[in-house]
């Protein structure tokens, strides 16, 4: 065998959330490049159609741009419906949209501030993957990839709630790799610091002081740094692997 087939993509469907930007953005082009047709979703639909002209132009790969706010239960089974009327089917599914909220204290969090991180961080994903999940399941199988952070294990006083939410996505991916076995594999990609949009708020000479002397690799992450772990798990070269929580994070401690 040929082991750069291991990581062909040609035929099938990877639908990605958060997908016009960041770490979703470098997926998606790197899906299309190894021959897959992608579902490109994100809240601002010009910039999901931005992204999907550039694939279509640059691989030759089908690319269907939705707006869905993933945080939002009710818009989660449009999406859904929305892929599956277009392609048939989903192969890849990345649950990749997220963010955190800054706050001055810990009780000056409000209500609508904790429900909206959850929301997107964990509820949603939840949803998706269920209704992406049972689908799978149901026809040829498939590869469903959480987007954690290495805040989910080392939180900051911070990111709470976030960090609370993305542990939450590490449980489902165990809990859901039983639920929608043995033909679709559940893994996880736990991500730490890379300079994505969410960096242009960062101080970046107090963190690169503080790389310098904490990660083993002394540096944050380039975008396109995630794709390897990426192809991994939405590939045949992951045929074995389920329920894996993957650092991709430079070497933090």
């Amino acid at each position: 065998m040929d082991p750069s087939s291991l990581f062909d993509l040609t035929g099938r469907v990877a639908l990605v959330t958060g997908g016009s930007r960041g770490l979703g953005r470098e997926m998606v082009k790197a899906f299309a490049a190894s021959g897959a047709d992608v579902v490109i979703t994100s809240r601002k639909l010009d910039a999901c159609e931005a992204l999907a002209e550039e694939i279509e132009a640059t691989t030759g790969r089908a690319a269907f741009p939705y707006a869905c706010n993933v945080g939002r239960w009710g818009e989660i089974e449009g999406l859904v419906d929305a892929a599956y009327e277009r392609f048939g089917r989903v192969d890849v599914l990345v649950n990749n949209a997220g963010m955190s909220l800054l706050y001055p204290s810990v009780a000056e969090v409000s209500e609508e501030m904790y429900d909206k991180v959850v929301n997107l961080n964990m509820k949603g994903p939840f949803r998706l993957t269920a209704l992406v999940g049972t689908r799978m399941a149901a026809g040829r199988g498939g590869s469903i990839i959480n987007v954690s952070t290495s805040g989910s294990i080392r939180p900051t006083a911070g990111i709470i709630p976030y960090a609370a939410a993305k542990a939450g996505l590490n449980t489902m991916t165990e809990g859901f790799k039983f639920a929608f076995g043995p033909t679709v594999r559940v893994n996880c990609i736990m991500a730490g610091p890379f300079f994505t949009d969410v960096s242009k708020a960062w101080d970046l000479d107090v963190f690169n002081v503080a790389a310098s002397s904490t990660m083993a690799l002394g540096r944050g992450g380039k975008p396109e740094e995630v794709v390897g772990a990426a192809l991994y798990f939405a590939s045949d070269a992951s045929s074995f692997t389920t329920g894996a929580i993957l650092r991709v994070d430079g070497g933090l401690p």
